[in-house]
């Protein structure tokens, strides 16, 4: 008999309305990183999860999420393409506008301190919503009009509850869902990995490990692409000036790789599409802290999986691994706030060419899964049936 009372518990419980129970919530998930790269960093608040992660992902891969239904994350971070865009120096945003800067990559972007080539945010999950509302990226009037057509999609219909315990789309859990897939972009595991880390010696080549040697001596590159004894960022996330800013914000005469078929580029000269479109300044860091010492400064990039992600610098004008390292041979452009670590290098012709087989030694050996991954995705096609602006409109 002392058992009724439970029982009777237990069968109250079960005729709760669905509403009322607890919604379903995914196991945190331990994420394994591979050989090279530090633990990964997840804040508390937003615990990685696969239905999160496979949430964020799905977003990603979605056109609707834009004014127009016409651009996704993924049509400026190309997974094919290192997670960037090889095909354009400079990103384009809805209907053509330029975005100024060059598209960094994604992978390993868990690892960056200060996000955008400026380091104007700091998380991931508050980043997601700077292109969302962006006028020449993805132009979404407000955040509530990204919520509600969010809301309109069929295809999203419980994902959000499922994945937050019963919360659906808003502010943070949108950001939250992005920034929880673009975490899983890890990529590391290269022949430079399991040669150092690994202690494989033969999983580089003698002129790759000439190569390193010249990057963390004779080149100095490791003095902002940092490696440490135990992994290797080929970061140190802070802000230089090497002098292209300052030249692009001079008139200094360069000229811009343009694509007009697939394949298909030539070379233009800043006055010709200035004809088009006036250029837009851009003094970099300065753009953030007002500090006339960040002018023309620029986050340092990881290498990690660089041989993918050409063109290279923030505005995108250099178009090879052999361009960056005469660049860099030269030491930069001269300007009153260039780097004090630039200086011309002097180095031979087979040094440069060490260099450049080293740095391709950086992709890691998951790129093929990374892709395959994203485009794993299945957004929608069609645009919300009811206009997102809609749940804004009263009758007085």
């Amino acid at each position: 008999m002392r058992s009724r009372p439970f029982i009777l518990l237990l069968l109250g419980l079960l005729a709760l309305p669905a509403c009322e129970r607890p919604a379903p919530v995914d196991t945190p998930l331990n994420l394994a990183v591979p050989l090279g790269l530090p633990p990964l960093p997840v804040p508390p608040e937003n615990p990685l999860t696969q239905a999160r992660i496979d949430l964020g992902r799905t977003l990603f891969m979605d056109r609707r999420l834009s004014h127009n239904n016409t651009l996704s994350c993924a049509m400026c971070h190309v997974p094919e393409q290192g997670f960037t865009s090889n095909e354009l120096g400079t990103a384009i945003g809805l209907e053509g506008q330029s975005i100024r800067r060059n598209s960094p990559t994604i992978y390993n972007v868990a690892y960056v301190e200060q996000l955008f080539h400026d380091g104007r945010e700091f998380s991931l999950e508050n980043q997601a919503w700077g292109p969302l509302l962006a006028g020449n990226e993805m132009a979404n009037p407000s955040i509530g009009y990204v919520v509600e057509k969010i809301k309109a999609l069929p295809e999203y219909a419980g994902r959000f509850e499922q994945a937050f315990g019963g919360r659906g789309p808003d502010v943070q859990t949108i950001g939250q869902a992005l920034a929880a897939y673009q975490r899983t972009l890890v990529s590391a595991n290269s022949r430079f990995d399991r040669w150092r880390y690994g202690k494989d010696a033969d999983a580089l080549a003698a002129e790759e490990r000439t190569g390193f040697r010249l990057f963390a001596g004779k080149a100095g590159c490791s003095a902002c692409h940092s490696v440490d004894e135990r992994h290797a960022l080929f970061s140190d996330n802070r802000f230089h000036n090497t002098g292209i800013g300052f030249a692009n914000s001079m008139g200094l005469p360069k000229k811009h790789r343009v694509q007009l078929a697939p394949g298909v580029f030539v070379e233009v000269e800043d006055k010709a599409l200035a004809s088009f479109e006036p250029p837009q300044p851009d003094v970099g860091r300065y753009e953030v802290t007002l500090d006339p010492a960040d002018s023309w400064a620029y986050r340092t990039p990881s290498l990690r999986n660089v041989a993918l992600t050409a063109p290279y610098m923030h505005d995108g004008s250099l178009a090879t691994l052999e361009e960056v390292i005469e660049f860099y041979d030269r030491g930069g452009i001269d300007n009153p706030q260039k780097s004090p670590l630039l200086r011309p290098l002097g180095l031979a012709p087979e040094e440069k060419r060490a260099l450049a087989a080293f740095l391709k030694s950086l992709t890691g050996d998951n790129v093929e899964k990374r892709v395959a991954e994203a485009r794993a995705a299945q957004p929608g096609e069609m645009p919300p049936e009811k206009d997102p602006a809609s749940a804004y409109r009263r009758s007085y």
